[in-house]
């Protein structure tokens, strides 16, 4: 006789539980996803990101649903000493959030003068000193990469993997 099956819980991502947990903050907002805030720096830059912050996705009342409604406007806080750089590069940064999505849901971009709100910075983790050897080994298996960021983050994937081993 075999005995009742056990549930298995399966191991989720950040990525899988945000939108459950965030779902409906975010749609008070006019946000149906997350993404445009997940990826906020890359849109706008690091440097105008660092000023500002989308702060609501603002539909038009009583248009079709999905792909086919007119697009959002989306507001942006920004620190008043950068609300003509934002607005100097609203369709840029319009662009790139359709491109990212496929579909023009945003048809553009309302300053609101204000300090946005600072996130507080996540601590960076100190850095794994390995043997000269092992850096060279790491360093060596990541030169034919074209890309410098992406060099520099599998190499400290490298380091994290060799540190791992020693322990």
């Amino acid at each position: 006789m075999v005995g009742p099956e056990k549930k298995r819980r399966k191991t989720r991502t950040l990525a899988e539980l945000v939108p459950g947990a965030m779902g409906e903050a975010l749609a008070a907002q006019g946000f149906a996803g997350s993404e445009i805030l997940l990826r906020w720096n890359d849109i706008a830059g690091p440097d105008l990101a660092a000023r500002c912050e989308p702060v609501k996705l603002a539909w038009p009342r009583g248009k079709a649903e999905g792909r086919d409604r007119e697009p959002a406007t989306l507001h942006v806080q920004v620190e008043s000493a950068f609300a003509l750089d934002l607005q100097m590069q609203s369709a840029v940064i319009v662009e790139r959030i359709n491109r990212y999505f496929g579909w023009r849901c945003v048809g553009a971009i309302k300053p609101k003068q204000g300090p946005p709100v600072r996130r507080k910075p996540q601590p960076r983790k100190p850095e794994i000193q390995l043997a000269p050897e092992e850096e060279a080994r790491i360093r060596g298996l990541t030169s034919g990469v074209e890309d410098e960021r992406l060099a520099e983050a599998l190499q400290r994937l490298g380091r994290a993997v060799s540190a791992s081993k020693r322990r």
